[in-house]
């Protein structure tokens, strides 16, 4: 039974679209092909990658790649088609010429994330935010829509097939990373690099750190924009930092190896609307890494760091509370280890990916029954 995952957006070895949903049904028997810009075709861990070329901007992304990808997608005729971008949403029409099953997977509130894109004019973007939301309700009549967050469907009520499926760990992914620890302390940061991520405060809050006499490394995994990392590189050199590593992106194998060797995992993250309502995954993974954290103080965070007794909770914006948060842990290793166990335990628990792939089988199955 073949299914296509389709993405325009994401990195061929996404943590969610390869080595969760892709790989969980591949385990399950089914014949699994992912569409997406890739330098090769490749077959991985029993996923069958189909290249597209990497486009060169966001407009040629969205005229010429998606369509593209589509047109892939039509060419293997599967049962379910699975797409995970909202720019691919004109072009999957073409998909309902065939009698299949269509799946949106909703990664981003995308009506509410266009509220803070950088790269749309602030004039604009109520307005471009308001006719998505027209074209959306649209484009997705009938389709099945898989929300990554529970906050989503608040959004949706006229969506009338759906089903949440949180974006937890893989424990079987995690629990063989043990690295040593750096001798020096050291924070973490695996995800997407921009300022409303917490990139621009961290380095504050390193600066504070430096003025105190105590010196803390941090190493940045993730995606960056170049006009971000030369930002970011400035402002290092303004303030006369060292042990700074924005490494870009990394294989997540790869770049959990280098957070297991470091102290803190941090989460700050700015409180706009996709971010206040939505599970980072890193703070999932710090916890399964056994990491003690430091988010930002929403209340869905606190939920989570106060409930399981994980972390500390600071403001957004504070370098200074974050600093002394930072330094705090430090100050106290037999606690902060304490914070990574029983982060660790509650992931075993609770927060992990078994019982979302069981809810992305089950509705499989419903759509090649119906």
């Amino acid at each position: 039974m073949k299914i296509a995952h389709l993405a325009s957006v994401h990195h061929p070895f996404d943590v969610r679209i390869f080595h969760k949903e892709c790989q969980t049904l591949t385990q399950a028997g089914y014949d699994v092909v992912l569409i997406v810009p890739h330098t090769h075709d490749e077959t991985v861990e029993g996923v069958r990658i189909c290249a597209v070329p990497e486009p060169r901007n966001r407009l040629r992304r969205m005229l010429c790649t998606a369509p593209r990808i589509v047109w892939l997608g039509l060419k293997e005729k599967a049962k379910i088609y699975h797409f995970h971008d909202a720019e691919l949403l004109p072009w999957v029409q073409f998909l309902r010429l065939r009698r299949c099953g269509i799946v949106y997977d909703m990664h981003e509130n995308v009506p509410k994330a266009i509220l803070s894109k950088h790269w749309i004019p602030p004039m604009l973007r109520e307005m471009i935010a308001g006719a998505f939301k027209l074209a959306e309700r649209v484009l997705l009549a009938g389709m099945y829509v898989v929300f990554a967050e529970l906050s989503y469907q608040k959004d949706y009520p006229w969506v009338s097939r759906s089903a949440v499926i949180l974006n937890m760990p893989r424990i079987e992914a995690l629990a063989d990373v043990r690295e040593s620890k750096y001798t020096v302390p050291t924070v973490a940061y695996i995800g997407r690099v921009a300022a409303i991520r917490g990139s621009l405060l961290t380095l504050r809050a390193l600066h504070v750190l430096w003025q105190r006499g105590r010196r803390v490394n941090w190493e940045c995994i993730g995606p960056i924009e170049g006009s971000h990392e030369r930002e970011l590189q400035l402002l290092v050199n303004t303030l006369g930092l060292e042990g700074v590593t924005l490494r870009g992106y990394m294989l997540p194998s790869e770049g959990w190896r280098v957070v297991s060797r470091c102290h803190v995992g941090l989460a700050v993250l700015e409180p706009i609307p996709n971010y206040f309502e939505s599970y980072p995954t890193k703070l999932f993974e710090y916890m399964a890494l056994g990491l003690p954290l430091i988010t930002s103080d929403f209340p869905l965070y606190r939920e989570i760091v106060e409930g399981s007794g994980c972390g500390l909770c600071v403001p957004f914006g504070d370098p200074q509370a974050l600093a002394s948060g930072i330094e705090w842990l430090i100050e106290h290793p037999c606690e902060a280890e304490a914070m990574g166990r029983r982060g660790r335990e509650a992931v075993y628990a609770r927060f992990n990916w078994d019982a979302e792939a069981q809810k992305l089988l089950s509705l499989y199955r419903s759509l090649l029954s119906s």
